[in-house]
């Protein structure tokens, strides 16, 4: 794959949880997008959604493996299926290639234990975690994608861990608030403090618009390709973990506690996009409460 992909502006798709649980699939504990690939009977709606995306413009597809990570999977009682899921993922998005052959398959590897919050566990846990679940999507991806990241360590061991696999990656940083990673550290610091060798671009991910701008000049003077995968939450930032928010959910739909704006049409969202895309934004794209109508939005900056 071409480092240079995202020097010029690339369309990503949008939120896939959130689209699913509005299209219908049923919540499962906290399983959230993994009960598509979990039941049979939702394989052919994450199809279609994927394909919607990428009719709406989308030139990236990401894998839906936010929640297969073990941790989530053995909060669920689960974590047997963990090979299973993770491979059906790639499947799935492989067969959305077959019918869009120019599309690109990003392999999703998220924060592996809790989500917006940095990880606490040991070196060894976190890079082990990480490669065992970049092992499975490899065969099917044409990069990898760290997928809403809060530390440093994180992105660190992240990117060791994929080194076997001799693809590229793209950095998807994740800031609740403010111009921090939930670790306390600068987005600046991700590439001073890291050797990176097939890095695809940066991007801020699961951000609202106006923290987005907050942190636009930061992102911008990096000096590598950047973008967004803007939210439509209200929040991103529950008390005490997101995790634990979602445990005390009743419905097991996390707009229950962290709200959608109802404000963030696909008209206005693409006043923002067309703000950052003149800042030098190449990367476009959508996280929870993005449908395919906004995903069309941006494609047509294209």
């Amino acid at each position: 794959m071409d480092l240079n992909f995202f020097k010029q502006t690339r369309i990503l798709d949008g939120g896939m949880g959130q689209e699913l649980l509005a299209r219908g699939m049923e919540p499962n504990g906290t399983l959230w997008s993994a009960n598509a690939l979990l039941q049979d009977k939702y394989h052919k709606l994450l199809l279609d959604t994927h394909i919607d995306f990428i009719k709406s413009g989308a030139e990236v597809i990401v894998t839906t493996t936010f929640t297969t990570r073990k941790t989530r999977l053995r909060d669920n009682k689960v974590v047997d299926k963990f090979e299973y899921l993770n491979k059906k993922a790639g499947e799935i998005a492989q067969q959305a290639k077959k019918l869009y052959p120019n599309v690109l398959i990003a392999g999703g590897l998220p924060p592996q234990y809790l989500t917006y919050e940095a990880d606490p566990r040991s070196d060894k846990e976190i890079k082990d975690d990480f490669y065992s679940q970049a092992k499975l999507l490899n065969p099917y991806v044409d990069f990898f994608y760290f997928d809403v990241l809060s530390s440093i360590k994180e992105f660190r061991f992240g990117i060791d861990s994929i080194k076997e696999f001799n693809k590229p990656y793209l950095i998807g940083a994740h800031i609740s608030e403010g111009t921090n990673l939930p670790s306390g550290e600068k987005i600046v610091e991700i590439i001073d403090s890291i050797k990176h060798e097939k890095l695809l671009g940066i991007l801020l991910s699961c951000i609202s618009p106006e923290n987005y701008e907050l942190n636009l000049n930061e992102i911008k003077n990096l000096g590598v390709p950047f973008g967004f995968k803007l939210n439509a939450f209200i929040k991103t930032n529950p008390k005490p973990n997101y995790t634990g928010a979602y445990k005390k959910s009743k419905t097991g739909n996390p707009n229950e506690f962290l709200g959608v704006r109802e404000d963030l049409t696909p008209e206005k969202m693409l006043e923002f996009a067309k703000k950052f895309k003149n800042a030098g934004a190449t990367i476009l794209g959508g996280c929870c409460e993005t449908r395919p109508s906004h995903i069309k939005a941006f494609a047509s900056l294209k």
